[in-house]
């Protein structure tokens, strides 16, 4: 990596607090590379030779099985990928594609297991990313099964114009995506939206206008045990 590089890295959470020295041990080796949309990073079942951290741009990590694909989370600057299989020196349990154009940090695995036993703050700090994720998935697990098709759409919905600030967005991700995400099939996916119309839901595309907000969000009943409700948090997977 580049100089600039390594201090942009040095700033995230997950690094901040370890020693020079450690840290220095740790990106030896590594890779900050730039990858264009739908790129393939690795497969299911594959060994995990890389702790990925997202610096810019978005990455689906999505499961096959029985002539089937399901899109398991997205993760966001500066989300990790896929920690608990590096930790234990495991296979991946998901596949990852990029989104869209993504700058991703690529660390050596045993590198990574190196600085767990030689680092306090940086072990710290890896317990609390994966606390973290592991939350995440109990909340995705809790919205699949407690909400409906069209409160969990109302829901993303009400999450994302969160996040951008703004009563018009452009969805981070094609509704084929957003679809399997929401557990849902497109044609759902297309009657649900078409069921949020009279909530102040309106679609252009991939551009969508939140009229309504709080007719949405009494549809939806955001709740901090199933949502992201702090805009700096959502998405971290």
């Amino acid at each position: 990596m580049r100089m600039e590089d390594a201090a942009q890295v040095r700033e995230t959470p997950l690094f901040s607090g370890m020693s020079e020295q450690v840290f220095d041990a740790l990106t030896t080796g590594a890779f900050l590379q730039t990858f264009p949309p739908h790129v393939e990073l690795f497969r299911e079942g594959e060994a995990a030779d890389f702790l990925y951290v997202v610096m810019d741009g978005m990455v689906e990590l999505y499961a096959a099985w029985n002539n089937r694909e399901a899109a398991i989370t997205t993760v966001r600057p500066t989300g990790t990928f896929i920690l608990a299989a590096v930790v234990r020196d495991a296979c991946y349990l998901m596949s990852a594609r990029t989104l869209g154009r993504c700058r991703l940090l690529m660390l050596p695995a045993a590198s990574v297991r190196q600085a767990l036993t030689s680092d306090h703050a940086f072990a710290i700090a890896m317990i609390d990313e994966l606390s973290g994720c592991y939350r995440a998935a109990v909340k995705a697990q809790k919205n699949l099964k407690l909400r409906t098709g069209v409160e969990r759409l109302a829901a993303y919905l009400l999450q994302t114009g969160t996040r951008s600030g703004a009563s018009g967005f452009e969805l981070p991700c094609d509704k084929r995506t957003l679809a399997s995400l929401l557990g849902m099939t497109a044609e759902n996916l297309s009657r649900a939206f078409a069921t949020l119309r009279p909530y102040g839901v309106i679609v252009s595309g991939s551009t969508i206008t939140l009229a309504a907000p709080d007719d949405l969000a009494r549809l939806a009943k955001p709740a901090a045990l199933i949502d992201d409700l702090d805009p700096a948090a959502l998405g971290d997977g």
